[in-house]
């Protein structure tokens, strides 16, 4: 039932996050699986970003750092550890999620005008054809 639930969340989704816990083996172990899922259900262009919580754990940390980031290598993936207990590289999992989204953009790997890509521009100006600056830019003209 809940694999279900979130297939549906792929679907039209720009980005995800695929989150294991560090000191539960078995949350790694499934992380091949959750992958699969997501790329059979989401565009081929989504951006994954791999996470391991609990990076405050240090002492009950059962998959290395290196495993994270040779998994990541393999498939693709951002890598970033976090401890969302702390709110360590919280933020930054979400920066760097949405920069790498943000570069497919620039390079016209999303299409902005198709909005089954996850990202819906919003009211305002109709862009034409441009590319909209999502980072940065003035607030007033």
């Amino acid at each position: 039932m809940f694999r279900s639930i979130t297939r549906s969340y792929y679907r039209g989704a720009a980005g995800a996050l695929l989150v294991y816990d560090i000191t539960r083996r078995e949350t790694f172990d499934h992380l091949a699986s959750w992958l699969e899922d997501a790329r059979q259900h989401a565009d081929s262009n989504i951006t994954i970003m791999l996470i391991g919580n609990k990076s405050d754990l240090t002492k009950k940390r059962v998959v290395s750092t290196e495993e994270g980031e040779q998994f990541a290598k393999e498939n693709g993936l951002i890598f970033m550890e976090v401890s969302a207990k702390n709110a360590e590289n919280v933020e930054d999992a979400f920066i760097k999620t949405a920069e790498a989204i943000y570069k497919k953009i620039k390079h016209g790997e999303i299409d902005m005008l198709n909005e089954t890509h996850g990202i819906k521009i919003g009211y305002g100006e109709p862009l034409m054809g441009r590319v909209p600056s999502v980072f940065g830019g003035s607030c007033c003209t």
